[in-house]
């Protein structure tokens, strides 16, 4: 019984670190960097051609996975091609860094 009560202990005291752990980039720094993607996804992150993703309010992991797999050029498809190039520059930093950035601005572009 003890043994269970420390199990369920220990996954809330998991899922209280989670907020913490998921934010490993720094959003200031990705900003400085965002400038070469505002060309296809607009300057907030908001996309003015409809082909283009918008990367604003993204989930952070989501855009860390997606950068990492375009830049192993795991990713296909669409514009692919494009992102391998852009990807394949940017350091883990520089993926983490973006991917804080666009997590953090507002999803609707205001």
């Amino acid at each position: 019984m003890k043994l269970k009560h420390f199990a369920v202990a220990g996954f809330f005291a998991m899922s209280a670190a989670l907020p913490m752990m998921a934010s490993a980039g720094d959003a200031v720094a990705g900003k400085a960097k965002a400038a070469v993607c505002a060309a296809c996804h607009g300057k907030n992150g908001i996309a003015l051609i409809p082909m283009y993703p918008n990367l604003a309010g993204q989930h952070e992991l989501y855009l860390v996975s997606s950068l990492k797999a375009y830049r192993s050029k795991e990713r296909k498809g669409g514009m692919a091609a494009i992102m391998h190039v852009q990807a394949k520059a940017l350091s883990d930093d520089d993926i983490a860094n973006l991917s804080a950035y666009f997590a953090s601005l507002p999803a609707d572009g205001k």
